[in-house]
């Protein structure tokens, strides 16, 4: 039986994946982070931007997460560090209860860009979290997941 866990050797070791022999392409990923914030918190927005003592957090969101994707490669142990070529985030509020993040990463690299893509949405989300924490215990982080990657072996898209 083939391992089908890219990051165990055949003798069952935990290992880098060997991209060595592998060409440069174009990768995309993007990933969504949704946090419930709750109604008093959203709330007190102000021109699509949340206030705090420590400052706006959408803003400072996007700096961390930002922030974060650079560092995947030094949070995750057999993640690859690559120089990431692009980062952006779409923050959007989608209801009164709940914050979106978008995180799309993109490189032209020998390895995909998931990684990136999840830390740098995870990261913003924490920040979300941090930044409001003060107002409120209920902040939940609900989901982190891949919405779409592009080069490598397989094209992927979440569907709904």
């Amino acid at each position: 039986m083939e391992n089908k866990l890219s990051h165990i050797d055949r003798k069952g070791q935990p290992g880098m994946v060997d991209v060595s022999k592998k060409k440069e392409t174009f990768r995309l990923a993007r990933a969504r982070a949704v946090v419930f914030l709750g109604e008093e918190i959203l709330s007190t927005l102000e021109n699509e931007e949340l206030k705090t003592p420590k400052g706006p957090v959408f803003q400072t969101a996007l700096i961390a997460g930002v922030m974060g994707a650079k560092q995947t490669g030094n949070l995750i142990p057999l993640c690859h560090p690559i120089g990431l070529d692009n980062c952006q985030f779409d923050i959007q509020i989608l209801d009164k209860d709940h914050v979106q993040i978008d995180c799309t990463a993109t490189v032209n690299a020998k390895t995909g860009v998931e990684m990136e893509a999840l830390t740098g949405a995870s990261v913003a989300a924490l920040t979300i979290y941090d930044m409001c924490k003060a107002m409120s215990q209920d902040i939940v982080i609900k989901e982190v997941k891949l919405i779409e990657k592009r080069g490598g072996k397989k094209d992927y898209l979440r569907e709904g």
